[in-house]
């Protein structure tokens, strides 16, 4: 289903707040001079705390507003009949530098914004990762680099053909791209400086990648690449350096302080959910959520139609369990009730594990957008490798100019004063793992088991071992290799398959991508559907939880598989159609009303 068309379309009526057109790079860039709002303003931002004698009782209950809660707020609160309420667990970003300025956001890995899970030990990974989720509002597009890729068209028809997910076809989903609000260009000109283009040049000569000025344009018209290298595009304003995250972009416009305020949207900041609240007539309806404030206050907020998930591929499962949602084992080993044995919630976890190559230089390069602003694609095994057998790139490559050596170091080796990583990730991750409960007490944090490079055949692994070959023959292209002066990591003495495999295990790390954990598709018998796969959680047609009423799921966690890039694009782009799927059920009700803002 391709999107409809709106009849009060957001993204050109100001009343809802214009797209921010794209623009271009500014010959003379300077810091944003803004202060941020007034007191007065920040007090306004932060007055949708949930106080005593307030409002719980709305249309639609979000939880968290991150990534999708963001523009599901702004497109159900179109209608300004319906009262949308969105939980978030971490503070507002109006007005923190620290999040709202790009270049800052190594700043926020570990800080008092960062959910900050660990794995558990991995026996064949590295057992040190931290996994950061972001706790303020806009989620993780207020907390990553912000590269912005369509999903390839091959990701999407591999859901639909292959996951049971028929109306998430490449046809059906890339149109919903072009509503996104977000101002994604390429990296500036004057943002570009030497060592990174010297790399783009030394990574098309030594792979035979095109260089692609703009990666993502290609991807939209051409529906994707098999190899290319350039500078990312990326979700900024190239002026000042701000994010164009999903809270500025979808919420900011629209909150208490901004210029197209909606009455009908209620922020609940710094508030906790811990629990899904079910109707006393009906086991298999959500009414609402049980929450607590940062100050000990609770309460249960109630939805009239629905309740829509949207805290992520961790958190999202986390509440379920902790609701009776998940495995019957599993919820009754830790004392828990299960009131829904849903099998699935949890599993299917999946990652963009990468590793790092490592050389010292002789300065710190020219500040840039965020240390990382270019990237290189290439497919590395047969196209018809198994297990992975498709045309588009397994190897994506990012280049850091910082000492990215906390792993590096961990096993014995210097840390540079100044230092550039390739880090080669891997674009399809065999590799499966599970999200699951520590305890029955919801404040414990939940455990994470990737199951790094568990997968069969070593699939992973092997996609490492060659992005390591090739990390070493980009160096040695010039006028690129003139910035180095030696391989710290894994360095020279590594050079079998099997020595550089087992160094690119112990020091992988991730992109931050979790996903899969209620995955899409067409829903068991056992859930009213006719489906065969026991682990799907969410059914396709509408991201409707199988077997219940009243709750949906729209976040990184319902995707079959990672898109072959970053993902934060496909996630928007799911939250889009989720509000239209949203919207049209409404009105196929008899709720929805066309009195827009």
């Amino acid at each position: 289903m391709a999107p409809k068309p709106n009849p009060a379309r957001p993204d050109t009526d100001p009343v809802h707040g214009q797209t921010v057109e794209k623009k271009p790079a500014n010959p003379n860039p300077t810091p944003s001079s803004s202060s941020g709002p007034s007191a007065r303003e920040r007090l306004a931002s932060l007055a949708s705390h949930l106080l005593p004698g307030g409002n719980t009782e709305f249309d639609y209950v979000i939880v968290g507003g991150g990534t999708a809660g963001a523009v599901l707020a702004n497109r159900l609160t179109e209608d300004r009949n319906v009262s949308v309420a969105v939980i978030e667990g971490g503070p507002t970003d109006v007005g923190n530098d620290m999040v709202l300025d790009l270049k800052r956001w190594l700043e926020m890995l570990g800080s008092d914004l960062d959910y900050d899970y660990p794995t558990v030990p991995q026996p064949r990974g590295n057992s040190f990762i931290r996994h950061s989720r972001a706790r303020v509002l806009g989620g993780c597009s207020s907390h990553n680099t912000l590269i912005s890729f369509r999903p390839f068209n091959e990701d999407l028809d591999d859901w639909a053909n292959n996951y049971a997910c028929p109306s998430w076809s490449a046809s059906t989903v890339q149109p919903y791209g072009d509503r996104l609000k977000m101002n994604i260009v390429p990296v500036a000109p004057q943002q570009r400086n030497q060592v990174a283009r010297d790399w783009v040049l030394a990574s098309s000569r030594a792979t035979g990648a095109p260089v692609l000025e703009d990666l993502n344009a290609h991807i939209v018209h051409r529906g994707g690449f098999q190899k290319a290298v350039g500078f990312f595009d990326i979700a900024y304003d190239p002026y000042s350096g701000q994010r164009s995250s999903a809270s500025v972009t979808y919420l900011h416009p629209i909150m208490p302080h901004g210029p197209y305020k909606r009455h009908n949207l209620h922020l609940f900041l710094e508030t906790w959910v811990n629990q899904l609240e079910y109707s006393p007539e009906d086991s298999s309806k959500i009414t609402g959520v049980k929450v607590t404030t940062k100050h000990g206050l609770s309460k249960t907020l109630t939805a009239r139609r629905e309740v829509i998930l949207c805290a992520g591929a961790i958190d999202t499962p986390r509440l379920l369990l902790h609701s009776g949602i998940g495995s019957r084992k599993d919820l009754e080993a830790l004392g828990l009730p299960c009131k829904h044995d849903i099998p699935g919630v949890g599993e299917n976890l999946t990652d963009h594990p990468e590793s790092i190559v490592m050389w010292e230089t002789r300065d710190t390069p020219p500040e840039t957008v965020m240390s990382s602003d270019a990237g290189l694609f290439l497919r590395v095994l047969p196209s018809d490798a198994e297990p992975n057998p498709h045309p588009g790139p397994d190897l994506m490559f990012h280049i850091y100019q910082v000492p990215f050596a906390d792993n590096t170091e961990r096993v014995g080796y210097e840390r540079p004063k100044h230092a550039i990583c390739m880090t080669p990730n891997i674009c399809r991750s065999q590799a499966r793992g599970k999200v699951s409960l520590a305890s029955a007490n919801p404040k414990d944090k939940p455990l994470l088991d990737f199951k790094y490079f568990e997968d069969k055949d070593n699939y992973d692994e092997r996609i490492l071992i060659e992005g390591v070959k090739w990390a070493r023959k980009i160096a040695e292209q010039s006028p690129f290799k003139e910035h180095l002066i030696k391989e710290v990591a894994p360095g020279p003495a590594i050079q079998s398959d099997k020595d550089i495999g087992e160094y690119a295990r112990k020091v992988a790390h991730t992109v931050y991508h979790p996903a899969g954990t209620c995955r899409m598709g067409t829903p068991s018998q056992q859930h009213g559907g006719n489906g065969k796969d026991a682990s799907v959680v969410v059914d396709e047609k509408d991201l409707r939880i199988a077997g219940l009423k009243g709750v949906r799921v729209c976040d990184a966690s319902v995707l079959p598989t990672l898109p072959t890039i970053n993902p934060m694009l496909t996630i928007l782009m799911v939250a889009e159609r989720a509000a239209e799927l949203i919207r049209d059920d409404a009105w196929e009700n008899g709720l929805r009303r066309t009195n827009y803002h």
